[in-house]
């Protein structure tokens, strides 16, 4: 968590909420980079995933989700609301089709290569230089099983059509158990 939070705080202010999105809600870069305003429920806390942006031959793509598990509601965790509505609120395009995430000109899907431009010298100054953006999607989901979230919460949380890859942050939780336990009486003990 330490090094989400340098991430987040050595990012743009425009771009924080992405980084929370992909890591306490699991969403993949091309489920956050394609919200928009009507996907984002903020007085129930959910995130609606319904689409999905990726790029082929140079072009953007709108589709559905990788996989029709990929189709869900994300619960967002309360800690993120004040941050989201905040980024919400400070959009200029106001209507429920405006991208959450836009590019410079407002209208256009961002480009994976300007959000790594920020996100690079972020991940180093966690000292992290070897992180891919798609592992805030893997922190996301071991934090969820460090919850003690079931096999098909996580698959549902994550839009995992098998229980092989929900299961990896299982195990990967379960591993951290012992670490879990010291920094829970670090806590206890400010």
């Amino acid at each position: 968590l330490h090094e989400l939070e340098i991430i987040a705080a050595h990012m743009p202010e425009k771009y924080r909420p992405m980084v929370m999105l992909s890591s306490w809600c699991g969403l993949r870069f091309g489920e956050v980079t394609e919200l928009r305003r009507k996907d984002l429920d903020l007085t129930n806390a959910v995130i609606r995933v319904r689409r999905g942006v990726v790029r082929a031959n140079g072009e953007r793509i709108v589709g559905t989700p990788k996989s029709e598990a990929g189709t869900r509601d994300v619960a967002i965790p309360p800690h993120l609301i004040p941050m989201l509505q905040a980024h919400r609120d400070s959009l200029s395009l106001r209507g429920r089709d405006a991208l959450l995430f836009p590019a410079a000109d407002g209208v256009s899907h961002i480009a994976p290569s300007t959000l790594y431009r920020v996100f690079y010298p972020a991940r180093e100054a966690a000292g992290r230089p070897d992180l891919r953006w798609h592992d805030l999607r893997h922190t996301g989901a071991v934090l969820a099983a460090q919850t003690g979230a079931t096999l098909a919460e996580l698959m549902g949380r994550l839009g995992h059509s098998t229980p092989a890859a929900a299961l990896r942050y299982q195990h990967a939780a379960q591993g951290r158990d012992a670490q879990i336990a010291r920094r829970l009486s670090e806590i206890a003990q400010h």
